[in-house]
């Protein structure tokens, strides 16, 4: 049985799972039912920050992209343009034990793709949700469903896992950003073209 968690919970990672190595990060939402004239085409990604809350270089940055991390820690599974059906429409395997040690926290996060063209935001989506799976058993060990009712967010940091004292633990963030990829690269040091 998941823990199902909201905005601001921690939560152990690895604490109360020992030998936990392979997670896959499962990020979902429904588009609701009205036509902007155009497809919806949302993002996750992953930011590899160092302690001071920033990726090192872009290389830290893996999204649509850059699928995978030069250290193999962190690999997206492949863009779904529509995130039509049910389950996980992105997903991000990350394992834990070839995180690079200047890593202290990987933030996952979903954007809204060409949003000022089409004219989209998070107030046009609902049942968002990040799920944490345990890769050898299959086990959904965390749960956090993105209640709040973004308006003009374009962007949102959906969770992050982060060190502490030498375990992993989750945080449900929940936080909405304007301006889209780029206002998250700027946010986590990424200079965007």
């Amino acid at each position: 049985m998941p823990i199902n968690l909201s905005k601001g919970q921690k939560v152990d990672l690895t604490k109360g799972n020992p030998g936990l190595k392979n997670i896959m990060v499962g990020l979902g939402w429904d588009v609701n039912a009205f036509d902007s004239g155009a497809d919806f085409d949302l993002d996750a990604a992953a930011f590899m920050l160092g302690d001071n809350g920033k990726c090192p270089t872009e290389k830290e940055f893996v999204f649509y992209g850059n699928l995978e991390h030069g250290s193999g820690a962190v690999k997206h599974m492949g863009d779904n343009l529509t995130g039509e059906g049910d389950g996980d429409d992105e997903q991000i395997k990350v394992d834990l034990s070839k995180i690079p040690a200047n890593v202290h926290k990987i933030a996952f996060t979903v954007t809204i793709y060409d949003s000022d063209v089409r004219r989209q935001n998070f107030g046009q989506v609902s049942n968002a949700f990040i799920r944490i799976v345990d890769e050898n058993t299959n086990t959904e060990l965390i749960r956090y469903d993105l209640g709040e009712d973004f308006s003009i967010e374009t962007a949102v940091v959906v969770g992050e896992i982060y060190r502490y004292n030498g375990e992993w633990k989750f945080n449900a963030i929940g936080s909405g950003f304007q301006g889209g990829l780029a206002a998250l690269c700027g946010h986590y040091g990424i200079e965007v073209a």
